[in-house]
This record gives structure tokens, C-alpha cells and sequence, in this order.
């Protein structure tokens, strides 16, 4: 049985710089096994909407730093959904020990997003356009290429198709772990926090801020290093899209933005799965460390350029 400790707030978590999206709706629904899992629908500001898009947030993330990015989509006249993914944010822990960063495989992932989909698909206006990053663009890779869930077009920033591996015996001690029964256990200890001045994700600092600020506001949203079993998890689903056929299916519009200093995942994975899409568009973003939609304005504006792009060749 999962293990039930979802924090049911009934609203969203709030600070100073970081407004709730005008008539951003709170939502809980059922994943697998029963688990509580959160998500946020935002309607289209126009009585005509341009369609919607769904945001599939990177690993440590929550919905409330997505406000931004949502207001972003809104001006741009779509409604929007996030989500909490399973095991982090306010949605259910798999673990007692919330602090861990774990999950058991990508298809509770997987399947939280379809579920989530399905919650809100009676308000959630065509055409469907997925914005995934990171780890969530393993997530939204993976459903779209199984054919979980379907969109018209899809975006994706620094996304997790590889990761940077520090030695090449790394799936062997993943699955020593896996076998002794430690895939709960963490596999990097927690270090000191974070600062400023030594992230490796964002050159902003108010943004930058922001996440810590929130976690300030709820510890409840705290997530630590990943433990071996989303260390497997991870090495098991990014070997999937090698697979000659597994990109086939998404025969539609793609955007892939590529951080030029990215520092935590697999730049190279990128250039590779690019090369594999019928029609996409692989973006160098200059300067740029792993949190594109999170890094200053000019590295910003740079992605939103080729997002609307994307949409323009996607007919959207």
C-alpha cells in the first residue's frame, strides 16, 4: 500500500513576488493505488481559448513555482494545467520519509499525467501542447511515444533523456542496491543548502529565490537527493528511448531547448533524440544553465521565441 502523506492544503502556498495566477483553481485527484495527487487548472482569460497546455514540472519542483511560466501561457490565451507529481510537491510521498527523492518506476509518473489529464479533460480546451522540464521531459516522452497521452505539440527544456553518469559502472551499483534491498536509501547524502552563489541551475537571483522562499513558507515542499530506486528508475526509462522505434508515434511538432551550461543532465542526449523527430526544432539557449524558464530574462525570452514558433508550426 502507498504510503498516504499528502499535505491537503486547501489553497495554494503563497509569498511576496510570487502572485497566484488569476482563477488558478486547486485540485486533487486519485493516482494509482489511491495516492493523493495535486495539480492546478488555470481557465483561458478569453471567452475563445487558443487551446491548452500542460506543464510537467523537473524533479524538486511544485506547482507554485510554475506561477510565472503559467502567466506566461495565459497571456499567450491558453488555459493550463500542472501537476504535483507523485513523490514530491504536496501530492504523496512514496516513502515515509518525505525528504527522500524517490519513485518506483516512470509509469506511476506516467500515469499520474494521463489520470491528471483526465480530471480536468471537459475543461482543458484543443489543441493540447506539453511544456516538460527536465525530468518531467522524460515523463512527457515517454507517455507521448507509448501513446498514454496525446498532444498536437510539445516543448521541452533541458530535458532528462540522459544523465551525466560519474563512472560507467554506475547500473551495476544501481542494481547491487536494487537487489540488497536498499532502493530506498538515499544515494547521495543530503549536504549543506544550497547557496546563490554556488547553484548550478539559474543565473537569476529572484528566481532563484523563489523556490526557497516557498519551501520557507511549507518545509512540507522540501525534497532531498534521489534515493537508488529513482536512480534506477531514471536509468531504466531514459534507455527506453533508444530504442529504434520508440520515438515513431510522435509525429508532431517538437521544440527541444538545450541549456549551454547545463551541468546535471546529458546534453548530448538531446542532439541524439533530435535527430530522431520528424519535425523538430533543437534550440541552443546561450549562457543558460539547467532551469531555462527560471534563468533571466534575455535566456528567457530566447525559449518563448522558439515556443511560439513551435506553435506556429504546429498551426496553433
Amino acid at each position: 500500500m502507498p504510503v498516504s502523506n499528502a499535505i491537503e492544503h486547501d489553497r495554494f502556498i503563497e509569498i511576496p513576488g510570487n502572485p497566484v495566477p488569476e482563477g488558478a483553481e486547486l485540485v486533487w485527484f486519485s493516482g494509482a493505488s489511491g495516492r493523493k495527487l495535486r495539480a492546478c487548472f488555470i481557465p483561458a482569460p478569453a471567452a475563445s481559448p487558443r487551446g491548452s497546455v500542460i506543464v510537467c514540472p523537473g524533479r524538486t519542483e511544485f506547482i507554485e513555482k510554475y506561477f510565472e511560466v503559467a502567466r506566461d501561457l495565459l497571456s499567450r490565451g491558453f488555459a493550463v494545467l500542472i501537476l504535483d507529481w507523485p513523490g514530491q510537491g504536496l501530492s504523496d510521498r512514496l516513502l515515509e520519509d518525505r525528504e527522500k527523492g524517490h519513485i518506483d518506476n516512470f509509469q506511476t509518473f506516467m500515469g499520474a499525467l494521463a489520470r491528471g489529464l483526465a480530471e480536468k479533460q471537459d475543461r482543458l480546451p484543443r489543441p493540447h501542447v506539453s511544456l516538460a522540464h527536465s525530468m518531467g521531459g522524460a515523463i512527457a516522452l515517454a507517455a507521448l511515444s507509448e501513446g498514454l497521452v496525446e498532444v498536437d505539440a510539445a516543448a521541452f527544456c533541458a530535458p532528462m533523456w540522459g544523465l551525466k553518469a560519474r563512472f560507467f559502472g554506475i547500473r551495476y551499483l544501481v542494481w547491487a542496491m536494487r537487489v540488497m534491498g536498499r532502493s530506498g536509501d538515499y544515494a547521495r547524502q543530503p549536504g549543506p543548502p544550497e547557496r546563490f552563489e554556488t547553484n548550478i541551475v539559474t543565473h537569476d537571483p529572484r528566481r532563484w529565490r523563489i523556490q526557497r522562499d516557498l519551501v520557507d513558507a511549507a518545509p512540507e515542499l522540501a525534497i532531498g537527493p534521489v534515493t537508488w530506486g529513482w536512480l534506477g528508475a531514471s536509468l531504466d526509462i531514459v534507455r527506453t528511448f533508444s530504442r529504434a522505434s520508440r520515438l515513431e508515434a510522435l509525429d508532431i511538432p517538437v521544440l527541444v531547448a538545450t541549456a549551454e551550461e547545463e551541468q546535471l543532465v546529458d546534453n548530448d542526449s538531446h542532439s541524439r533524440i533530435c535527430a530522431r523527430l520528424t519535425d523538430c526544432e533543437h534550440l541552443l539557449v546561450s549562457g543558460a544553465r539547467h532551469e531555462i524558464l527560471m534563468e533571466t530574462d534575455d535566456r528567457r525570452d530566447v525559449f518563448w521565441d522558439a515556443f511560439d514558433r513551435l506553435l506556429q508550426r504546429a498551426d496553433i
